[in-house]
């Protein structure tokens, strides 16, 4: 071989190795996490990559617990972070993901149609109320429809006998459940489905309806009572073979940068 030839075949080499680097994709960290936390998670995600050059996270989210049963039915995924802690707990507990962590909070408020002007102390009977529609998410399926059944509860205990077997009879499951319309890509469901006249209050996430009444003109969010409120604790786990990003990104959430966007989207300190 000449020895001018000798010498270009190693730069040639040299630099398809330096081009096949500069143009290797971004390592995708897949996770799946609760509708609610659409906002926040999307926001954090782009802190997060800004630190972790050649990261992207690729989010998908839904109802928690359909999320929960794709997962233990082998749908692939690196870090799942629930609306509660029994979703993330059942895949940790069949030794599919590491331990759980709370990694913030949210309460519970209702959504009013424009036009309905109630106070937080008359929620509880604009819910019994027959002739006003009460919406909620599906129980079991989506946490949220958890949390508002729990609701239910605390409005009996506080001295109103059988609100809760009317209420949980009443209510419309609108959202959450396996054969619920998908929904909005660019639009908060629930502000959607009030404003389509599903419902005249609908009781959820205080984040969902904050959000809702920025998007609908006339819808209020008005927070449920402290003695019928629900605290819901958010749960985050990484799965097993994930990368070591997916915990540096848990770790992220945990910090004090990772909880002032959460914060900024109005979820509470965890």
């Amino acid at each position: 071989m000449p020895t001018r030839l000798r010498l270009v075949l190693p730069l040639i080499g040299l630099a398809a190795t330096t081009l096949a680097g500069a143009q290797t994709p971004p390592q995708a960290l897949r996770m799946h996490a609760a509708g609610s936390l659409r906002a926040a998670l999307t926001d954090s995600a782009r802190v997060f990559e800004a630190t972790q050059p050649g990261v992207r996270l690729v989010l998908t989210f839904g109802a928690s617990g359909l999320l929960k049963d794709r997962l233990a039915a082998g749908e692939a995924s690196d870090v799942f972070a629930s609306a509660n802690l029994d979703h993330p707990q059942a895949l940790a507990s069949a030794g599919r993901a590491a331990p759980v962590q709370r990694f913030t909070r949210n309460a519970m408020c209702a959504l009013l149609r424009p036009g309905l002007d109630l106070a937080p102390d008359a929620l509880a009977a604009a819910m019994l109320d027959p002739a006003l529609t009460l919406g909620v998410s599906t129980p079991r399926a989506d946490p949220a429809g958890d949390y508002a059944v729990q609701v239910f509860d605390r409005i009996e205990s506080a001295g109103r006998p059988g609100a809760a077997a009317t209420l949980k009879a009443k209510a419309l499951q609108l959202t959450g459940g396996p054969n619920s319309p998908p929904p909005p890509p660019d639009r908060n469901v629930y502000g959607v489905l009030v404003a389509q006249g599903a419902a005249d209050l609908f009781v959820t996430y205080c984040t969902n309806t904050l959000l809702a009444s920025r998007e609908q003109p006339g819808q209020r969010s008005v927070p449920l009572p402290e003695a019928i409120n629900v605290s819901a604790s958010y749960g985050v786990t990484v799965l097993n073979g994930a990368p070591p990003q997916a915990r540096q990104f848990v770790d992220f959430l945990l910090s004090p940068d990772g909880q002032a966007v959460l914060a900024r989207h109005g979820f509470a300190p965890r």
